[in-house]
């Protein structure tokens, strides 16, 4: 009866350690939740951080893995949120898990300024045949994906495709339709100084430049015409030339302040001002 009794003991004092400690990384689990919740991020990343040593079970791999990379992203810290999301992916319990993970990793690759990579990952996420029911998901991200690649006619064709928010897709045809073309601006340059210019809104750069170039134009070409063939290559090559190779590189750099401009109104208003799911 005693050794009937001890094991007896010895196995009710393991199931409760058990339990109490199961019960311990719940409780750690729910307060590094609340601290995330309250928007303690450093805390919060603590706590999990804590809460993964403990837990010899790995019940909480992929949960904490999860918030411990929400919490860096919030911080601004991407790479570090991209390295723990990937930590998530790998102990992702199911499909849903794994694709959660991917697209917060393709998120964090948008705000870290390397969309390339985000697309990249996106186009793998779409020839993914567990996927084939996240189509719409992933076109949107492959949205965001453009814009911060300064694609705006490629993102509008790919909100297009979700069906979801027709605000972006104006908002990118719009975007894409106010945009100048920097090449553009610099070959009609080519054949008349001051178009670029005239072109992106700066009428009197525009008149100046033509202005000046008629000038010299004229005053090398008068210059060679009376056989005043130093005078003509002095002022052909130190002004004419000058002020000919400045204009195309004002039409060209006109053309791309004008989008900057463009382009920081438009990401200004999906930052503080669209209400729709963001990166």
């Amino acid at each position: 009866m005693n050794g009937k009794f001890g094991t007896f003991s010895i196995i009710f004092i393991l199931i409760s350690t058990k339990i109490y400690s199961q019960d311990i990384l719940k409780n750690q689990f729910k307060y590094a939740v609340r601290l995330f919740n309250e928007e303690q991020y450093y805390d919060a990343i603590t706590e999990f951080k804590r809460l993964l040593f403990f837990d010899k079970s790995k019940k909480y791999m992929y949960d904490a893995n999860e918030y411990i990379g929400k919490s860096y992203k919030m911080g601004a810290k991407f790479s570090d949120a991209i390295l723990y999301f990937t930590y998530a992916e790998m102990n992702a319990n199911n499909g849903d898990e794994i694709f959660q993970s991917k697209i917060e990793i393709i998120r964090s690759n948008i705000l870290r300024r390397t969309p390339l990579h985000a697309i990249s990952l996106l186009d793998s996420l779409m020839n993914d045949r567990r996927f084939l029911d996240k189509s719409k998901e992933i076109h949107y991200w492959l949205g965001w994906s453009y814009i911060f690649n300064d694609q705006w006619n490629e993102a509008a064709k790919e909100f297009n495709l979700t069906n979801t928010n027709k605000t972006l897709v104006e908002l990118c045809n719009k975007t894409y339709d106010k945009k100048y073309s920097a090449s553009f601006a610099k070959i009609i340059s080519l054949f008349i100084p001051g178009a670029g210019q005239v072109y992106t809104g700066h009428y009197f750069s525009g008149a100046l430049s033509l202005g000046w170039n008629v000038l010299w134009g004229y005053t090398t070409i008068n210059a060679f015409a009376a056989n005043r063939i130093f005078d003509g290559l002095v002022i052909g090559n130190l002004l004419w030339f000058r002020f000919y190779n400045g204009n195309l590189q004002n039409a060209y750099n006109f053309a791309v302040e004008e989008n900057l401009i463009i382009t920081n109104s438009a990401m200004n208003y999906l930052q503080f001002e669209f209400k729709g799911l963001k990166p």
